[in-house]
């Protein structure tokens, strides 16, 4: 179970920044641990969250919550993969929604690297067993395509071309509204929500960020959109959209699961209710993959289809809008 410390910073202490403190008053504590603590609202001072640039100062209760130490070893389960291209450097799979990348706290067991470590002799331990395999992350709710290293030197090669942005993935989302361009470029930077630090946010001075989109088809007050990021931070596709007024729908961190077009009559009610209920989760799906293998330099390219729930909110949609 986690548990917090209580840090009083004693009287003539000079100021220090706030990661640079708990380094040295948490035990096993290092500035990156302290950093990822911070940004995700586990330090209190004074009862509110604080940036680990504060300057500490005589009189402050500094309040930390430790979670759990998680396991040491990642525990092999046999839970059946969707692999849609596999050798003996990498793979390229299909998360399904609902699944964990990783193993973090609350999450030890039943996610995708349990499962690539039963599957696969040989992974790659670049991040740590706990990231066994994973070059780049979805979130739990987002479905859709992923490639996976089996070593380091194949894991590096695929970072870099993340780095240098030559993956092509695109995406699908059915969002709220509906657009006056077909297609466009959201350029807006990201941070940690000063509000709410689980979140991301539109910050000034933070990561620069940039989604482009294209609209598929439309509906009365949602529509289906393509998306190609040009980089790739936290929650970005989420958050960029949410920003612009027209948050993924289902949604439940940015906005997706209220009524955020449309008349709001009983019958549109109805019906969002309808689709909320066929879509207990955000409508968005890596739909493909594209790459440069890192050993025998072949492009590689892979489509996957949405889910059947992502699928029947659009059959929905489209006979609501026959209906009128």
């Amino acid at each position: 179970m986690p548990h917090e410390i209580e840090i009083v910073v004693p009287v003539g202490k000079k100021k220090e920044r706030l990661d640079i403190f708990l380094t040295h008053h948490v035990h096993n504590a290092t500035r990156s641990k302290v950093q990822r603590a911070i940004r995700s609202g586990s330090v209190l001072i004074n009862g509110e969250a604080a940036r680990s640039s504060h300057q500490v100062a005589p009189g402050e209760i500094i309040r930390v919550t430790l979670p759990s130490p998680p396991p040491q070893d990642v525990l092999p389960e046999n839970i059946p993969l969707e692999i849609c291209f596999e050798d003996r450097h990498l793979l390229v799979l299909n998360k399904p929604a609902g699944m964990v990348t990783h193993p973090a706290h609350g999450n030890y067991t039943g996610t995708l690297v349990n499962a690539l470590v039963h599957h696969c002799q040989g992974l790659s331990v670049v991040n740590g067993p706990a990231r066994a395999g994973i070059v780049h992350r979805l979130d739990k709710d987002t479905s859709g395509l992923m490639v996976v290293a089996k070593d380091d030197s194949v894991h590096a090669a695929l970072a870099q071309q993340f780095e240098r942005r030559t993956i092509d993935r695109t995406y699908w989302a059915v969002v709220w509204g509906l657009f006056g361009d077909r297609e466009g470029v959201i350029d807006a930077d990201l941070g940690r929500s000063k509000s709410d630090r689980k979140k991301m946010a539109v910050i000034s001075g933070g990561k620069p960020s940039a989604t482009e989109y294209s609209v598929m088809e439309e509906f009365p007050y949602l529509s289906l959109i393509q998306l190609r990021l040009r980089t790739g931070r936290t929650h970005q596709i989420r958050v960029h959209l949410s920003h612009i007024h027209h948050p993924v729908f289902g949604d439940p961190t940015y906005s997706g699961r209220r009524i955020m077009w449309g008349e709001r009559s009983p019958r549109q009610r109805a019906q969002v209710q309808t689709l909320l209920k066929a879509l207990p989760r955000q409508a968005l799906h890596a739909r493909t993959i594209g790459f440069l293998h890192p050993v025998t330099g072949r492009q590689m390219h892979f489509e996957s289809e949405p889910p059947e729930d992502f699928l029947s909110v659009l059959r929905l949609l489209r006979v609501f809008a026959q209906e009128g």
